[in-house]
Formats: C-alpha cells, sequence, structure tokens
C-alpha cells in the first residue's frame, strides 16, 4: 500500500475531527497540526513542489468541498502570503503552516531551511525560524557486511547492533588488531572487483562489445590498488564528475607505478534530467580513454544490490555536492560501517562528523557566490589532499606491509562515527524530540512548542 501524501495525512484527520466532534474545519486544522511533525528533505529550491490554482482545484475539489472551505481558503493554505492571488501552492509551506514541529536532517540543513523559509515568520529573526534539526542515519542491519558483522561481534560484543547507539559500545575498536583490520579490507575490495568485473562484461556482452575483463593488454580493475566509490544519483549540484574535470591530472593519479588508484562510478539520473544524463555520458567518454581503461568503471542499473557491493569494499568514499546544497547524504555513512574512509566536502553530514582524524575534507567550509569558482576551488583542493594525503597514507606500508596510519583513521572514524549516524539513533531523537511533545508528552528544547499555524494566525 503507498504511503499517503502530506495532503492525506493531515485532511483526513481533519475531516474525521469535524465529523466526529462537530467542530469546523479552522478549529480540526488547528488541533491536528498540534499532533502533526514535518520534515523538510531538500534545500534545492526545485525539490519543493508547486501547483497552479487550476490544477489544486482539479485534484482537490472534491476534498475542498468535502471539508468545507473555499478555493481561496485552501490556497492560503499552501502560500507563504495568504491573500497573493498569483503565488501557487507550495506543498512545503502548506506541511511547515500546518505541522506543530519542523525538521531538517543535519544542521547546516536546518541552517539553509531557517533561511528559505524565514518568510513564514517575518516577525522573528532568522535564528528564531522554528526549524530544527535531526541528522539522519542509517540502518546498519541492511548495509553491513557480513564480515564486518563477525569482527564487530567479537570485539564489541554480540548484541553490538542493538547498543550501537551508545559510543562506550564502540570502544574496543581501538584494541582490534591492524593486521585483521587490514586483511578484511583486502577480502571486501576483492569481492567488489569480483562483483565489478562480472557486471561489466554483462553490459558490454549484451551491448554486442568485447569483454573487457578478458583483454590480456589492459588488466581490468586491480585487486590491491586503492579504490574509490562514486556512486548517487546524477544531478549537476552533486557534481559526481569533479574528479574528472583535469584529465591530465587525473592521469597523474590513477597511473602512478607505485600507487596506481581506481574509481567505480555508479548511479542514476532522474528520467528528466537532462544535465545529469550529461553527467553520466561524460563519465563513460573518460572511463574508455585508453588511459583509464580497466581503472575508470561504471556500473550501470545502479540498485541496492550495487549500492551494498560498492559501501562495502571500497577504501575510499568520495562526495562531492556543491555546498550548501547537500542536504544531508547517507551513503558515506554505510561505508564508515563497513570500514571505508570519507573524502568529501563540508556538507550535510559530514560537516557535523568529520574532526580531521576520521576521514578526508575538500575544502575549508567555504562557498563562494559563482558557483564556477567554487567548483574549481573544490576541484584543486579534491586533489591536493588525494596528492598529499590520502594516497601517500594509503600506500605507507610497515615491514608486515600493513599501512598503519590509514587503519587508525579507520579505527578513528567507526569508532567516532558508528554510533552518530546509525538509525538508532535517528530515531531515538525523533521521539524525543518530535513524536512524544507532539503527542502531549514532555516538552522538548529542540524547537518552539507553539505551532507555526498559531504564529501565522490561522
Amino acid at each position: 500500500m503507498d504511503a499517503p501524501t502530506i495532503d492525506q495525512a493531515i485532511t483526513v484527520p481533519i475531516h474525521r475531527a469535524m465529523v466526529d466532534d462537530s467542530i469546523p474545519f479552522h478549529r480540526a486544522l488547528r488541533r491536528v497540526s498540534l499532533y502533526t511533525v514535518f520534515t523538510t528533505h531538500t534545500p534545492v529550491e526545485a525539490g519543493h513542489d508547486r501547483f497552479s490554482p487550476d490544477l489544486i482545484e482539479e485534484h482537490l475539489g472534491v476534498l475542498r468541498e468535502k471539508l468545507g472551505i473555499s478555493h481561496e481558503e485552501l490556497m492560503a493554505l499552501g502560500r507563504v502570503n495568504p491573500s497573493d492571488n498569483g503565488e501557487p501552492f507550495c506543498m512545503t509551506v502548506f506541511a511547515l503552516k500546518n505541522s506543530r514541529r519542523a525538521n531538517a536532517v543535519s544542521a547546516i540543513h536546518s541552517d539553509i531551511s531557517r533561511r528559505m523559509w524565514h518568510s513564514l515568520w517575518p516577525d522573528r529573526s532568522q535564528e528564531e525560524v522554528p526549524i530544527g534539526h535531526i541528522t539522519n542515519g542509517v540502518h546498519v542491519g541492511t548495509w553491513i557486511a557480513t564480515e564486518m558483522d563477525r569482527l564487530y561481534r567479537r570485539w564489541l560484543g554480540e548484541d553490538w547492533q542493538a547498543q550501537m547507539h551508545n559510543p562506550k559500545t564502540w570502544e574496543a575498536v581501538e584494541d582490534m588488531y591492524d593486521e585483521e583490520i587490514w586483511e578484511l579490507s583486502d577480502i571486501l575490495r576483492e569481492r567488489l572487483i569480483s562483483f565489478a568485473r562480472e557486471r561489466v562484461r554483462r553490459q558490454r556482452t549484451a551491448r554486442g562489445e568485447p569483454d573487457p575483463t578478458q583483454d590480456p593488454n589492459t588488466p581490468f580493475l586491480n585487486e590491491t590498488a586503492l579504490t574509490i566509490g562514486v556512486a548517487r544519483r546524477f544531478t549537476p549540484y552533486k557534481r559526481a564528475d569533479l574528479l574528472l574535470r583535469d584529465t591530465n591530472r587525473l592521469d597523474k593519479l590513477i597511473n602512478n607505478p607505485g600507487m596506481p588508484v581506481q574509481v567505480i562510478f555508479a548511479g542514476k539520473a532522474h528520467p528528466r534530467d537532462e544535465e545529469g544524463k550529461k553527467l553520466i555520458q561524460n563519465i563513460f567518454t573518460v572511463a574508455r580513454d585508453p588511459r583509464f581503461a580497466g581503472k575508470i568503471v561504471f556500473i550501470e542499473d545502479y540498485d541496492i544490490n550495487i549500492a551494498r557491493q560498492l559501501v562495502q569494499g571500497v577504501d575510499l568514499w568520495l562526495n562531492t555536492p556543491r555546498r550548501p546544497l547537500e542536504a544531508c547524504g547517507t551513503s558515506g555513512m554505510k561505508a564508515v560501517l563497513n570500514g571505508a574512509l570519507n573524502l568529501s566536502v563540508l556538507d550535510g553530514w559530514w560537516a557535523e562528523a568529520y574532526d580531521g582524524m576520521n576521514g578526508f575534507a575538500i575544502g575549508d567550509g567555504a562557498e563562494n557566490v559563482d558557483w564556477q569558482v567554487q567548483d574549481q576551488r573544490d576541484l584543486g583542493s579534491l586533489y591536493e589532499v588525494l596528492e598529499q594525503e590520502v594516497v601517500p597514507m594509503f600506500y605507507d606500508r610497515d615491514e608486515d606491509d600493513v599501512p598503519r596510519a590509514w587503519i587508525r583513521r579507520k579505527k578513528n572514524a567507526m569508532r567516532t562515527l558508528g554510533w552518530r549516524f546509525c538509525s538508532h539513533r535517528m530515531v531515538a531523537e525523533y521521539v524525543k524530540n518530535c513524536y512524544v511533545p507532539a503527542a502531549g508528552g514532555t516538552t522538548s528544547t529542540f524547537c518552539p512548542t507553539e505551532s507555526p499555524l498559531r504564529d501565522l494566525g490561522l
């Protein structure tokens, strides 16, 4: 069964209250709003749907009549300025007006959201706009490799998944043997390479092309090379191709004979996102450059299985959104759980997570109003970090062929991030800071107890 839309989630209880208690619409609306919590998910303007008055009436006219309100009253609920007949109906405005509590999905996202929707509360300062944040977390059981789970059970306890939200659970990570962690990294990387070879062989064969994995002159992926993963929805602001924008520097990075690097891409673009499709085409073009054959790979038909293989097997997870447009991002959280390190722009969750010793950062969090300037700065920073920090650290081995500094950073990542970015912690925060107060329980200081609806005088 499909999940209810926001209008169904609110209007059905409103109508029920009107019928059961014989109260008018606006009184029922106020009652329901006091028990409603809304999460906003994107700082990208295009992600907030807006509909014309005619379209609203066409699809919601019957519901409007059922609620006993006029077309103008319905439209006002989804407008920043209720009396502006030229303003379309915005679903996010509707939800913010008619929810007791609202939250974004990261600290930076809450700042952006308060800025975006400040006009709904013109009498308040931007800092007082009642949109808090609860940073996303991931469901560990879905993404953890079986081998990593066994490692955690042995060192953190058999019930580690039940206790993963407790920072103390992760303290034993420091006692893990470096050699054991490194051996497990090799195993997971080899499995990913095997998976990638098979998927590429199948996709090339389906197009009637020769199998690139059998070319004796061009080895296809290296089971011991530093392996970078990039997988996400392809859209311009995520800049999945940022690494590929300087092919001369990329050539030196990828083809260093003593310290080889390889990149595995995966993902999809929205069917109507032509710019997103062009990003994928560009990756295909670069991957077919003889300099990068068998070293830059794109896996087609992205799905949860491919995502799971990647987050479990890569050494480094690369994320290059244009700050501050990444609401949160969760793929890097999944990689951390499997022992991978993150290299990311300081946006979304990574701005909260990065402490200087649990991964790597692109840039210093600065933003430029000219996105082309920002892209160039981030591109330079990306290569600087890869060339001067990431690659040397990965290949700096002791007499046992173990990269001690790399393993130390992996341990720091697991210890400091595993408990913070799991769904256990996230759900607990929603219950404590949103659901219990909205249900009439103990009030939290998370955001104002007043309904935004009351502030707007509706």
